[in-house]
């Protein structure tokens, strides 16, 4: 378990926030820690890939709306990514179970996210010092090597213990919950998900007439079964209806009262 806990926590690593070495937050934030993605790395490694999948989408569709404007964290996706999908797949409760996990684990990831911006203004300090001696080997050190290890410390070593250990006692410690408690992780894990659709659709949805189309696919997946290549053909005659044959806005008040003066003279 030494092999895999170590991958693991070395993919947490590389696709952190901060970290420069996958085209920066382009193939590391944006690829390796989208849970859709991990789930499917962490399944691969654990051997495991039909639950690691089936999780990663459960969880994607809790964050599938999260920003982080600035900086802010509301919750660190690289720890859902990687150690909370990794022990909900070495728990074997189902993706309900796991989501509830992931949801815990992210919000308590950005303790050891602020702590990392915390020692990288000690880090920045330092470097300062070091431009004012004109030492360039300690603008290095501490601009570059520095930063980078603490990042690597706060991401590989949580996973490394959390995946190993986990191994061992995740499995156990789910057994011995009550089961009123596995049932209410259960709920949760399976409301979480439409929470993040709705604060998708909140977002992307400016007229609210525009939610019909949400629920005429809801309908067409629950009650009509329909597979999703069939979904995407009646979403795609919707769109053309919707945009070629929609109503043209009204005139505005003022446009109305230019031309009634222009009619005057």
């Amino acid at each position: 378990m030494v092999f895999e806990a170590t991958l693991i926590g070395l993919l947490c690593y590389l696709g952190a926030l901060s970290s420069p070495w996958l085209f920066g937050l382009t193939g590391g934030w944006y690829l390796l820690s989208r849970p859709l993605v991990s789930g499917m790395l962490v399944g691969l490694i654990l051997g495991d890939v039909k639950t690691g999948i089936m999780i990663g989408v459960a969880v994607q569709a809790v964050y599938i709306a999260m920003v982080t404007p600035g900086g802010s964290m509301p919750a660190d996706l690289n720890f859902v990514a990687y150690p909370a999908i990794a022990l909900g797949i070495l728990s074997g409760k189902g993706p309900e179970v796991a989501v509830a996990l992931a949801a815990t684990i992210g919000i308590a990831g950005t303790i050891l996210f602020n702590t990392m911006m915390v020692l990288n203004s000690f880090w920045n300090h330092r470097a300062d010092s070091a431009l004012e001696r004109g030492d360039e080997r300690g603008i290095y050190l501490n601009s570059a090597i520095w930063p980078q290890a603490t990042n690597f410390v706060l991401r590989f070593v949580p996973t490394f213990i959390a995946v190993y250990f986990g191994a061992q006692y995740i499995s156990g410690f789910m057994d011995s919950l009550p089961a009123i408690v596995i049932s209410t992780m259960s709920v949760l894990g399976g409301i979480l998900p439409a929470v993040g659709i709705a604060i998708l659709l909140k977002q992307i949805i400016k007229n609210y007439t525009m939610i019909i189309y949400f629920l005429v696919g809801f309908i067409c997946i629950v009650f009509l079964k329909l597979n999703m290549v069939a979904l995407v053909i009646v979403g795609a005659l919707l769109a053309l209806i919707h945009y070629n044959y929609k109503p043209e806005a009204p005139q505005t008040a003022a446009a109305k009262s230019t031309v009634d003066d222009e009619d005057e003279f």
